[in-house]
């Protein structure tokens, strides 16, 4: 894989600090996006940081553009911005939280595919990984535009699967359960760890599907739920 382009988006993040780690460790060139990514968040020759927000194409089309122009192509993406938000039942759930929610976790996502899929076609191929969560198929109480956004995300990249097929490019989804993050860890003080999804698993499995090894899964949710299955 020498010489490939990965582009992460929220690279510096609980989980993008190890995919970025781990595709830089796999023999990528990774430009990792996030709003507050700096040069030195990675001590790598390979690594390349671009401070950008996927808040509209306009925005996500000038981070791939520079990508490209700066290194000629885009292999594989993965997308791993995204937010979570609950406590609120349905009935009680404010317009705010819900735009929030599908603004973070599903129009970042169709923002950045409009933007690299073109670039990808044209290329000739190329590996796309989405980060979902298991609450996209395995909802709980009180967290519904969060779990709708991740469900309607799930929805979207078996869609960009099915009209790619053709075109050499993959497109598939992780869906992790409670993931062992310091975010995680502050959010929820008291909560068993011990049954949490490790990060690098996370990420092994996202370097996995960019080899050779994985070229023929695509249009996949992919459960990662450890020992909180």
């Amino acid at each position: 894989m020498p010489g490939k382009i990965a582009l992460v988006t929220g690279a510096n993040g609980g989980l993008g600090n190890q995919v970025t780690k781990a595709l830089l460790d796999a023999g990528f060139n990774v430009v990792g996006l996030a709003p507050r990514i700096q040069q030195s968040d990675f001590n790598h020759p390979n690594f390349i940081a671009l401070p950008a927000t996927l808040t509209s194409l306009d925005t996500a089309k000038q981070a791939v553009e520079g990508v490209i122009a700066r290194s000629g192509r885009i292999d594989v993406l993965a997308h791993l911005v995204g937010a979570f938000a609950g406590g609120q039942s349905v009935d009680a759930l404010d317009d705010a939280m819900w735009q929030r929610m599908f603004d973070a976790n599903l129009n970042s996502s169709f923002h950045i595919l409009r933007a690299v899929i073109p670039a990808m076609r044209k290329a000739g191929g190329g590996r796309i990984i989405a980060i979902g969560s298991r609450a996209a198929e395995d909802p709980g109480p009180k967290v519904g535009a969060y779990s709708a956004s991740k469900a309607a995300l799930v929805s979207l990249m078996k869609t960009v699967a099915l009209e790619n097929k053709d075109a050499g490019i993959t497109a598939n989804v992780i869906l992790p359960g409670t993931m062992d993050t310091p975010a995680n860890r502050r959010d929820m003080p008291g909560a068993d760890v011990s049954t949490w999804v490790q990060p690098a698993s996370v990420a092994g499995l996202i370097v996995w599907l960019t080899s050779n090894a994985g070229k023929d899964v695509t249009g996949a949710a992919i459960p990662v739920y450890g020992g909180g299955l």
